[in-house]
């Protein structure tokens, strides 16, 4: 179980599926499930419309970034390297929301999580959240 005192990273992923094909949280469920996992690994999914949707519950340890799961969140975004602008706004809502219950994590993207050659979400979320004051 996730203790929110514990949650130090607001970790943004991307699916790394087409940018033109929308999947839901009910998807990447599935696609979860088939590499053995226990279902959804994040938080939360943002659909290529901007829909925010339901992963794993806050309080669960997820299951997206290895050796970090017991502090952090993870939210992903629908698509490789081409978001909308949808999608972004939807971002920074759950971005800020995260940040008003964590005041003291810090915000970036997978590949700036260490011990990765990932490169999700093919953004600099670190300059971007500061972009937005977040």
């Amino acid at each position: 179980m996730l203790i929110d005192k514990d949650i130090k990273l607001l970790v943004v992923h991307c699916s790394d599926t087409d940018n033109n094909k929308d999947l839901s949280a009910i998807d990447i469920h599935e696609m979860h499930l088939n590499f053995g996992w226990d279902g959804i690994g994040y938080h939360k999914i943002i659909r290529r419309s901007g829909i925010i949707e339901n992963g794993r519950p806050e309080y669960w340890i997820g299951a997206h970034v290895k050796g970090k799961n017991s502090s952090s969140l993870g939210v992903c975004l629908i698509g490789k390297d081409t978001f909308t602008k949808k999608q972004y706004n939807s971002l920074e809502k759950v971005l800020k929301k995260w940040r008003n219950l964590y005041p003291n994590a810090k915000i970036l993207g997978h590949r700036d999580t260490g011990n990765t050659s990932k490169t999700c979400p093919n953004f600099d979320v670190i300059s971007w959240s500061k972009s937005r004051s977040l």
